[in-house]
């Protein structure tokens, strides 16, 4: 858990680094320096606390301090099935696709994947008849990560470039507005609420990442985008289908048709 949090540390400020540094390669190369040091702390068996807070500290803090463009660009989320989300080879390269263009890259925590699972076990003991235990179970192991990754949350709130993660609690809050938490198949709930955790955090252009055919994500994710749109007019959605057999030309026209909204936007404000 303690490498999962490295792992979301450097997605948030990478990202929200490379696309903005003064000296190209800057920041891949800050990555690469705090890269070797991470695999070489969670290699030593059980990890020094006061150490692994100093590193997550250190490697905002440089990351924050990194030379860059004083330059606008559209943020833009990535949300979706956990393995095409995240996986540069399910998704055709999104993340560099998004820089190339011209924006920013927004990845979502992977370690809130594993809020939502424990998450869940409040619905099944309200609505299914699910034993207490299995609340409490989930209690525990949503306070153990909040403890563990806190001092990144708190680094990342000093910062004066990178968000914060977000809260499951809120999250699931905010999607009980559209979607029951009963959606617990897949991504369920948790994907309406990521989506809405991107928007209200700043970042309105989000692509939808989905395998061909993905019965969840149509009902938690292509299907609540009219509604966000209703609630939230600036909402910039789209939903892509990554599969074998699906054209590439075709995925990257409607992510160019997204991000040219999301520029225009990005001028009138």
């Amino acid at each position: 858990i303690s490498g999962a949090v490295f792992v979301d540390i450097f997605m948030r400020v990478l990202y929200a680094t490379r696309p903005y540094e003064a000296v190209p390669g800057s920041a891949n190369a800050l990555h690469e320096k705090w890269k070797r040091r991470c695999i070489e702390f969670c290699s030593k068996g059980f990890p020094s606390p006061f150490k692994f807070k100093q590193m997550c500290e250190d490697i905002i803090r440089e990351f924050d301090e990194l030379p860059r463009k004083d330059v606008k660009k559209p943020k833009v989320g990535i949300v979706g099935e956990i393995l095409v989300k995240f996986s540069p080879v399910a998704n055709n390269e999104l993340v560099e696709l998004l820089e190339a263009e011209g924006a920013e890259a927004v990845m979502p925590d992977l370690l809130d994947f594993l809020l939502y699972s424990f998450k869940n076990g409040e619905y099944k003991v309200n609505k299914f008849g699910k034993k207490k235990f299995t609340r409490t179970i989930g209690r525990i192991g949503i306070w153990f990560i909040e403890t563990l990754r806190n001092p990144a949350r708190k680094a990342l709130e000093k910062s004066k470039h990178f968000i914060p993660q977000g809260d499951i609690d809120h999250m699931a809050h905010m999607a009980d507005k559209f979607v029951s938490q009963g959606n617990q198949t897949g991504e369920g709930w948790f994907l309406t609420g990521e989506m809405l955790e991107l928007i209200e955090s700043g970042t309105p252009n989000i692509v939808c990442t989905q395998p061909f055919g993905c019965l969840p994500n149509h009902i938690v994710g292509k299907g609540v985008i009219k509604a966000l749109r209703g609630a939230y007019p600036k909402a910039n959605i789209v939903a892509i289908d990554y599969d074998p057999g699906a054209s590439e030309v075709n995925q990257l026209n409607r992510i160019k048709l997204m991000l040219s909204t999301a520029f225009k936007n990005l001028e009138t404000t």
